[in-house]
């Protein structure tokens, strides 16, 4: 489970990574409890700030991925953390100050995901280079786990420190935090790095998504990211609303619903590094349908504690599907190519999230928060029965009959 752990590079990250990553996971509970606070609990607003965030993803991501294809991978994330750290630091100094207004928080959520448009296809990518291809699926499992770590610890601390010390606060420690990341990367030996012979002069954008869609077995799964990731994955606008406006929670309860969540994402994490080799297309597909159906559950949940015990199902769910599909895709790709094949990966799954952002903030705004769930749900299951259709129609050999003739049976 924890092999990859043995690698001293790896281990550094991870380390590194687990800091970094909690702090991140404060800042979302803080600047989304700061948004609601300013605006009178308005789900229009929260999503017009979800998408700011996400929207470079959808503009920038792809050429990103070129410059990770093409430049040092680990000095480009320790230039992305040391500029999210500024960003942190001037936001939670305005919040302090009793000088922040609305905007002050859109343009800082446009100026991190301008950031992380550079810094999620440099940082999938690199986890190749620090293990190798035998090791990446078991890294991989292992950097959700760290992840989702921090995922339940970093939204429960967020809660009780909001409430006691206030958004300024916890934005300040955020800023500290991204220091460990830059400390890891720094610590790691480059000459030990699982680098190809050399990187592409010029690695076009058009080049990584030919290979792409010229595989019908790495299509199939990004199309089915793409609309789970938007329709799907709206829990940092679906949860505050859903937590304020339906249960009518305090901000350390709204974390312990996060934490729920995450604690289900940290045991599919867990479960996934005992994978070896590339998933079948049929548990990307099924993972899909199971995250969708679970997440319709946690929208009907009548009360808090359902809601709590649902979105850990939800949770578990989420990463059994994000890492499948990850797994699928990576390990189906030319390693000259992953650098822009990730960033594709991240732009349909996370960079498709303007657009759902503002529409489940829009659903949720007229029909309620419960509905935002429910659509995200319904989506997620109705584009695996479609994409189930579509790989059935692949697999089948063109002509064949679906039972074979009495002849050739005797």
């Amino acid at each position: 489970m924890f092999q990859s752990l043995t690698v001293r590079n790896f281990r550094l990250f991870a380390a590194g990574q687990l800091v970094s990553v909690g702090g991140t996971w404060m800042m979302i509970v803080a600047q989304d409890w700061l948004v609601l606070s300013l605006t009178g609990d308005s789900a229009s607003a929260l999503g017009v700030i979800t998408a700011l965030q996400f929207a470079p993803l959808l503009l920038f991501t792809l050429h990103a991925g070129g410059l990770a294809d093409r430049h040092d991978k680990r000095r480009l994330l320790m230039g992305a953390n040391l500029a999210s750290g500024v960003l942190a630091v001037l936001l939670g100094a305005l919040v302090l100050a009793g000088g922040v207004r609305l905007w002050h928080v859109g343009l800082f959520a446009l100026g991190t995901g301008l950031v992380n448009a550079v810094e999620i296809p440099a940082r999938m990518s690199f986890v190749s280079e620090l293990v190798g291809a035998d090791l990446l699926p078991n890294a991989s499992a292992l950097s959700a786990a760290y992840f989702n770590t921090a995922r339940v610890l970093g939204p429960a601390a967020a809660g009780l420190l909001i409430s006691w010390f206030g958004t300024g606060t916890v934005m300040l420690l955020n800023a500290v935090s991204y220091l460990a990341t830059v400390a890891g990367l720094w610590l790691i030996r480059p000459a030990e790095l699982h680098r190809g012979a050399r990187r592409p002069r010029r690695a076009r954008v058009a080049d990584g998504i030919r290979h792409v869609v010229a595989q019908p077995d790495l299509l199939l799964p990004m199309a089915l990211v793409a609309v789970v990731g938007m329709l799907g994955f709206n829990f940092q606008l679906t949860l505050p609303l859903l937590a304020k406006t339906v249960f009518h929670a305090d901000a350390a309860a709204f974390g312990l619903l996060t934490t729920a969540l995450a604690a289900g994402s940290l045991g599919a994490a867990f479960a996934t590094t005992l994978r070896r080799g590339r998933p079948p297309l049929g548990l990307v597909i099924g993972a899909a349908a199971a995250f969708g159906a679970v997440q319709i559950l946690a929208g009907l949940a009548p009360t808090y504690t359902t809601a709590a015990v649902a979105l850990f199902l939800t949770g578990f769910a989420s990463v059994c599907f994000a890492q499948a599909a990850n797994h699928r895709i990576q390990l189906g790709t030319d390693p000259a190519y992953r650098g822009r094949v990730m960033a594709l990966y991240t732009l349909v799954f996370q960079g498709t999230t303007p657009l759902g952002a503002l529409l489940v903030g829009g659903l949720s705004e007229t029909l309620g928060a419960r509905s935002g769930l429910l659509v995200g749900g319904a989506a997620s299951v109705l584009a695996a029965g479609t994409a189930t259709v579509f790989h059935l129609r692949r697999t089948r050999p063109a002509g064949s009959p679906a039972r074979p003739p009495a002849e050739v049976t005797r």
